[in-house]
């Protein structure tokens, strides 16, 4: 099989379209539903399989290779058009495209394990192209940086298309703006224009812009990432955009602003979702110091994100054990959650606050035997498999314990 890098190579540039996407439950056999088969868009099947937009016959089809090279998998698969609604317009008809024949739980892209995995799904695209796709199904972190250190982070439930495969692009900042967060230059301040904000100033901004101060944390924390990333994209294009249109002398410059803004994009991800948290836990009269510490020292050495109720407590070895509390907080867990296990010795049964939309059942087990308990937003739980989920905690209810135990 070919390695990563190798396959980055070769399926990338200007003859590829990319379609990149973080698998959830729906998309793997993980939650045992009907699709069984990854989402992609409507609109990009129409762009990469030339015959599939009809409305002159009902439902058409068209058969093409797909060929799962990180796993040596090849199949030939039907993409459907169901076009009932537009065909004989009927006002509850279907409009969406199916991609079936995938092979059921014996293709690596279907297999509940895979559930989490950055998958690269790459279209061959021009007037000589024959209709395939080529597929990575990232097996562990590892190559998910890789792949992640060419186009940005990919969060769960979000998904990039890049026209030019693998490429970074004059066009970054042409994806939809949202006029809610999206911040216009005359709104940033102007020292966010000489030093770019930190990401927990850019999370106080989205709190001041969009509070949902009505809502419980679960969807508060959903709603209030949405606008921290519209805030974000915002800034960056303000300050990025205006060197990037000035053009490069060098291609060592080129290469060190796109890899300036693809790290900072990086480093936003990597630590969005654990500021969000932290503001969460101030709105709900968590007291930092007193009900909670974050990024405190547990052991030398180690830094969990979060202890309950504080590290002086921890520390103290009067305190009852059982009433301390860890959060560990991951965007994604496929390959990641293991190292909590190694955080606050004295907490046996660890919390770990996830976006990943979906895990197999297998994979659960073994959180379950090591004594992890997935703390995930109540709008991301139908992601998971019915047996999976009655054990899960949401937001609110972790909040909820930790005020249990503190009386």
């Amino acid at each position: 099989m070919m390695e990563l890098s190798d396959w980055l190579n070769e399926y990338s540039g200007s003859n590829y379209t990319w379609y990149v996407k973080r698998l959830s439950g729906n998309d793997t056999l993980a939650n045992g539903t009907h699709q069984a088969g990854p989402y992609i868009p409507k609109e990009l099947l129409f762009d990469v399989l030339p015959g599939l937009a009809r409305t002159d016959m009902e439902n058409p089809d068209f058969r093409f290779w797909v060929y799962i090279d990180s796993h040596a998998d090849a199949r030939n698969i039907r993409a459907v058009y169901y076009n009932s609604k537009r065909h004989k317009n009927k006002p509850n008809g279907r409009d969406e495209t199916r991609l079936t024949n995938w092979g059921g739980s014996e293709s690596a892209l279907l297999d509940p394990e895979s559930t989490g995995a950055l998958t690269v799904f790459a279209f061959p695209v021009g007037p000589t192209a024959t209709p395939a796709c080529h597929i990575w199904v990232c097996r562990h972190e590892t190559e998910a940086e890789l792949v992640e250190d060419r186009i940005g982070p990919v969060d769960p439930g979000k998904s990039i298309i890049q026209p030019v495969g693998g490429t970074f692009q004059d066009n970054l900042f042409s994806e939809t703006r949202r006029a809610n967060c999206w911040l216009k230059p005359a709104e940033i301040p102007t020292t966010w224009m000489e030093k770019f904000p930190s990401g927990a100033e850019i999370i106080a901004k989205a709190a001041e812009l969009q509070s949902h101060s009505g809502l419980m944390p679960d969807q508060r924390l959903m709603k209030r990432r949405t606008c921290e990333y519209e805030i974000f994209r915002s800034i960056e294009e303000a300050t990025e955009l205006p060197h990037i249109q000035a053009g490069f002398s060098d291609i060592e410059s080129f290469i060190s602003r796109a890899q300036t803004i693809l790290q900072r994009r990086k480093s936003r991800a990597g630590r969005s979702l654990e500021l969000h948290a932290r503001k969460i836990f101030l709105e709900e009269d968590l007291v930092e110091g007193t009900d909670f510490s974050h990024q405190p020292k547990s052991e030398a050495g180690k830094s969990p994100d979060f202890l309950f109720p504080s590290e002086t407590a921890y520390r103290d070895m009067s305190f009852p054990q059982e009433k301390l509390r860890m959060l560990a907080v991951k965007t994604t867990v496929k390959d990641r959650w293991r190292q909590i296990l190694n955080e606050a010795n004295r907490v046996e049964n660890k919390h770990l606050l996830t976006l990943q939309e979906g895990i197999s059942e297998a994979q659960f087990k073994e959180m379950l035997d090591a004594k992890v308990t997935l703390v995930v937003p109540q709008p991301v739980i139908d992601k998971f498999p019915a047996s999976v989920q009655p054990h899960l905690q949401t937001l609110e209810s972790f909040i909820g314990e930790i005020r249990l135990i503190g009386l």
